[in-house]
């Protein structure tokens, strides 16, 4: 529900700005969206005793040189007692800038780590294949194959030793 409402923050920040204020306002959201992971941060944030006011002045100060319409844009969700958006807002922000770049971000999960030329000959396969610039990074966990996730893309592609196993048991049990 929280990314819904903030793809519609989203949009109306990205109307009418050229990209380089774009990625000015997202650099300033990302800051203040890494306050989000301190707890004391959250409790004040969500605190009915505090003003709104109070807390929109506390979000602002988090950022050096914030301009007149991003400051208007924090005042209009402290007003809405939505600041708890922030990071929804942010990380839609950085999605959106990724498709208008045609940019995006994957991960390779596997259960040992990988050489980079391999990884970077992943990347560069998928590029080519999605017309994109693509970076991919590693993540090394149980999962028993390989498997390539780009979020952006809304793309994940797997190959894993136990699905093999299993085909290939079927195959042969419906050939006999």
């Amino acid at each position: 529900m929280k990314d819904l409402v903030a793809k519609r923050y989203v949009k109306a920040l990205i109307d009418g700005r050229d990209s380089s204020t774009i990625n000015t306002i997202s650099n300033k959201l990302n800051e203040i969206s890494s306050a989000f992971a301190d707890e004391k941060f959250n409790s004040i944030i969500s605190s009915p005793e505090i003003s709104s006011d109070a807390k929109v002045n506390l979000v602002n100060s988090l950022v050096d040189g914030i301009d007149g319409a991003l400051s208007n844009f924090i005042k209009l969700l402290g007003e809405k007692r939505r600041l708890d958006l922030l990071p929804f807002i942010a990380k839609e922000l950085n999605s959106q800038i990724a498709k208008m770049n045609n940019s995006y971000v994957g991960v390779v999960y596997t259960n040992q780590e990988l050489s980079n030329d391999y990884v970077s000959s992943i990347e560069e396969q998928f590029s080519k294949k999605f017309d994109v610039k693509l970076s991919l990074s590693q993540s090394v966990c149980e999962y028993d194959g390989i498997k390539v996730d780009i979020d952006g893309l809304g793309i994940e592609i797997s190959f894993s030793k136990d699905r093999l196993k299993s085909q290939l048991i079927d195959h042969i049990l419906k050939a006999v």
